[in-house]
């Protein structure tokens, strides 16, 4: 080290020493930028960028004495240019890097500031891949293109579109915002059916822009997404008026690009005519008075040779945010120091000297708090988010018309589609639901307000190729004439008659399907729509698992489902056929309850009605006699007591209910027809291990055999309705199993079979379409008006209701009465009876301890227990009037005073002062009860 050298590091030292706050504090410190400045975004953000740090310098209380220094570099829409501009920042100590406005420039740059630790922020470059932690130096401070797939996405969604076509650019540019796109979409089970890319940047001609288009015309979908640089996109644009692409029919949407030309320049008439009814975006920056004050500045500062959009807003902010990073950076003890990286020295060969990087030493610490800033901006709030992305992001919904554009509403990552600014959505609770999505009308390309239905046929010169099954049996469903050769039948009407229901013409052409002599396949028939050979398949196809998985299917169109069928008899005679309408348990519940209700109605006439009175023999015979007599309301016995009434009157309604019920069943089983062999359903036929027929074709084989287990060798394949019948009648299969159309139209003309148990499984039949096909779920549509105007009945009737034995039923067999359908009346029943007897012996007990009066008896202690129960028993054996007529004269003993002294009885038997008889002696009721 020279003497001067050492001077310097001296001098250094201690100015350091007695000047801290001037290290701390220095007098500049570097930004940079990287723009293209010829292009819309790269003007507006120059004069914003400008503006922002004047303001920064020209207050005090932001970095003190200290001033901002901006340098621009201009890529001229070069890459290379761009990337040579942020490696000549990285070697003049620069704290930061504003840009670089295309994505493509941001993934290598990245790269540098990782490794030079400068941060670099962009409001342009908005790749959300560019968010990923490969970059974590990389800040974007406006919203990246995420958030706006994901409004795109929800606004097709919103509009009922499945499939769009994306025009753009073939750069990374694109590319990141295109696969966004695609993953937003079909979490909304839509889909990206077509791209086409275009050369990158200001490459694409206008002939290559016009074939691509052509291209996009002669397909299906209508719905056309612009994602490019204004350049590029406003080439489409007039490549698509040309092409008449801007007509009625057509759905455009273009990111935000559209709408920073519609903000900041004049839009010449051609230019407008050919972007009319084209939906766009624009980052939503909320109304302030700071935001009114910048719009007022902003003449002046432009000198009015561009006007202000939001990206400008966004470049102001940025600047400010580094600001006050910076503030907080030094206020902390920090210093703009740089220091050089060891493994860079010396690699480079040449005159290439990467030496010269230098890293930022305090990069770290500017880079947290640039990402912990949280204040309030010209765009409104300003803050980060754990993946680096901007808070709150919105954008405005706009619709191009004339030469300018009407806002239709926002969307926001809070609550998606609105007509609600944002800002007001933040203060409720979010509501993403599709009632909440909502948007004002839209003026669409053609000047029409009449939604697009976004897709047509494909301009191929051809109709849509529709597959039809060659059926040689259940020809009123579909078949062929081989007179006009016309195919026709029950599927065919209800097809023709859907598509008259749609608001535009369908060109088709049938194609049967079928060798002629059998039915063909129908899993073969819908296979052949995945493998391109037909565009549709009509007839009577079922619904079912496997066939959703390879195509969609329409609405469907008459429901289905697999029943069994077998032949039927006339029931045998049997002597024991009246037992036949209750369950067993059923009898021995009704026969008890006579025996029951017999012995209550007893037990509260015994006292009272002589009928129920007399030896035990005679009352045991009553009550046999009284409870069955009820059955047929024919009992001679009266019942005089209000409880016993009570009990009868009950049992009686019982009794009418049951009678009624076992009339009707038995009437039934004495008519109807029933099941041979012994098959009710599905569940009886697979244990029986009887043959079973099924229909050529049908999905019936598959499911007995695969869901069922019902063996292949058990399985007769038959075809007609005639071979249906005879399998049957000869016994060659037990029974048929098939789908409910067919056996609803074969029952119709044979009158010895029928169908038994419940349909086994529930589907439908319909038209089936490739996968994500609009057209079925137009047709879904339109068979649905037709279900809820009636046209669906009448062809229905037209076809099938041609009936020679009158509707076939579910089933035959009468079913048996339960008692679980009864058990609600002889619940009633029981609860009257125990209630009445229960009130019965309340009253005797007390009527007893009235009669009998407690009087000592020390010598019938040990037996007072014993004695109290028979004189109990004899109490209410006794009819109630002799109970009076001794109560009475017990009653007159007492007021005469004459105790002790025996008392002659009515019946000539005397009882002593006790109360109790001498032996021999008629002594009913003769102890008090204690």
């Amino acid at each position: 080290m020279n003497l001067l050298s050492f001077f310097l590091l001296f001098s250094s030292l201690f100015v350091g020493g007695f000047s801290a706050d001037k290290v701390s504090r220095p007098e500049i410190v570097k930004i940079g930028s990287i723009f293209t400045f010829g292009t819309i975004n790269g003007k507006v953000a120059k004069i914003a960028m400008t503006a922002a740090v004047e303001d920064v310098n020209s207050d005090p209380t932001i970095l003190g004495g200290t001033k901002l220094l901006l340098s621009m570099h201009d890529s001229n829409y070069s890459g290379f240019l761009g990337i040579i501009g942020g490696l000549q920042y990285m070697e003049t100590n620069t704290v930061a890097i504003i840009g670089p406005q295309a994505s493509g420039m941001a993934h290598i740059l990245s790269h540098l500031a990782n490794e030079l630790h400068i941060p670099m922020l962009s409001f342009t470059a908005l790749d959300p891949s560019l968010a990923s932690l490969q970059y974590p130096y990389f800040i974007q401070t406006a919203p990246n293109d995420l958030f706006q797939m994901t409004a795109i996405a929800d606004m097709v969604s919103h509009f009922g579109y499945r499939e769009v076509v994306v025009v753009c650019p073939d750069d990374e540019q694109s590319r990141g915002s295109i696969i966004a796109l695609g993953e937003k979409l079909a979490e909304r089970r839509c889909r990206i059916t077509y791209k086409a890319l275009l050369s990158p940047e200001a490459l694409a001609t206008s002939d290559e822009i016009m074939n691509e288009l052509v291209k996009v015309s002669l397909m299906e979908s209508r719905v056309i997404i612009v994602n490019a640089f204004a350049v590029i996109g406003l080439k489409v644009f007039r490549a698509a008026y040309r092409l008449r692409m801007m007509d009625r029919g057509y759905v455009w949407i273009a990111t935000a690009w559209l709408s920073t030309v519609l903000d900041s320049t004049a839009v010449p008439d051609e230019v407008a005519k050919s972007i009319q009814g084209v939906l766009t975006f624009r980052p939503h920056t909320p109304d302030s008075e700071r935001k009114k004050a910048f719009l007022s500045r902003w003449d002046e500062l432009s000198n009015g040779s561009i006007r202000l959009n939001p990206y400008g807003l966004y470049a102001y902010d940025t600047v400010w945010m580094i600001a006050n990073a910076v503030k907080v950076f030094l206020e902390n003890g920090g210093t703009i120091s740089f220091s050089n990286v060891s493994n860079l020295s010396g690699s480079g060969g040449g005159t290439l000297s990467l030496g010269s990087l230098s890293r930022f030493d305090g990069g770290k610490q500017l880079l947290s708090n640039i990402l912990l800033t949280n204040t309030t901006g010209l765009t409104g709030k300003i803050a980060f988010d754990s993946d680096k992305s901007m808070i709150r992001p919105s954008y405005d919904v706009l619709n191009v018309v004339g030469n300018g554009y009407r806002q239709i509403g926002y969307w926001s990552n809070y609550s998606g589609l609105s007509v609600v600014p944002p800002e007001v959505l933040y203060t409720k609770p979010p509501n993403r639901s599709c009632s909440n999505q909502q948007l004002h009308s839209v003026v669409w390309p053609g000047e029409t307000t009449v939604k697009p239905r976004g897709w047509v046929f494909p301009h191929n010169g051809g109709r849509l190729r529709i597959g039809v099954p060659d059926r040689v049996s259940y020809k009123a469903f579909i078949s062929k004439d081989d007179n006009t050769n016309e195919i026709h039948g029950y599927c065919v009407d209800v097809f023709l008659a859907a598509i008259n229901l749609l608001p535009y013409a369908v060109p088709h052409e049938f194609i049967l399907f079928g060798n002629k002599h059998e039915n063909p396949s129908y899993a073969e028939l819908v296979n052949m729509i995945a493998s391109n050979v037909f565009d549709a398949v009509i007839g009577d196809v079922a619904i079912v698992t496997d066939r959703t998985k390879i195509v969609d299917f329409t609405q469907p169109y008459i429901e289905s489902g697999l029943v069994v069928v077998a032949p039927v008899r006339k029931l045998n005679s049997s002597p024991w056929a009246f037992l036949r309408p209750f369950t067993l348990t059923m009898w021995a519940v009704t026969g008890a309850f006579f025996l029951i209700v017999a012995a209550v109605i007893w037990i509260l006439e015994h006292r009272i009605n002589d009928d129920f009175r007399g030896p035990p023999k005679k009352q045991f015979i009553t009550i046999l006699w009284f409870g069955f007599s009820t059955m047929f309301f024919a009992h001679r016995e009266n019942t005089v007591s209000t409880l016993g009434r009570m009990v009868l009157i009950i049992w009686l309604f019982v009794v009418l209910i049951i009678t009624s019920s076992y009339t009707a069943s038995l009437t039934s089983i004495l008519t109807v027809q029933q099941l041979a062999p012994s098959i009710t359903g599905i569940e009886s036929l697979i244990k029986s291990h009887h043959r079973i027929g099924y229909q050529v074709g049908s999905f019936a084989e598959n499911y007995l055999n695969e869901e069922l287990s019902v063996p292949k060798s058990r399985l007769i394949p038959l075809g007609s309705p005639e071979d249906y019948a005879d399998a049957l009648k000869t016994g060659r299969v037990a029974a048929i199993v098939d789908e409910r159309p067919y056996i609803d139209l074969f029952l119709s003309y044979y009158c010895t079979f029928q169908a038994v148990g419940q349909e086994f499984t529930k589907s439908g039949w319909g038209f089936a379409f490739p996968r994500d096909s609009p057209l079925a779920m137009d047709m879904s549509t339109a068979i649905l008006t037709l279900s809820e105007n009636g046209e669906l009945q009448k062809i229905h009737d037209k076809w099938l209701n041609t009936r020679a034995c009158g509707p076939a039923t579910t089933s035959v067999d009468s079913e048996q009465l339960h008692l679980k359908s009864f058990w609600g009346l002889f619940l009633i029943c029981g609860i009257a009876c125990l209630v009445a007897l229960l009130m019965y012996f309340c009253s005797i007990i007390h009527k007893f301890k009235q009669y009998f009066r407690q009087q000592p008896e020390p010598s019938l202690q040990s037996n007072s227990r014993s004695i109290r129960i028979q004189r109990f028993l004899s109490f209410a054996d006794e009819k109630e009037e002799e109970s009076r007529s001794r109560s009475k004269r017990k009653h007159m003993e007492a007021m005469s005073g004459r105790s002790g002294r025996q008392l002659p009885r009515s019946s000539g038997s005397v009882r002593n002062e006790a109360g109790i008889y001498p032996e021999g002696q008629n002594g009913n009721a003769s102890a008090y009860f204690d």
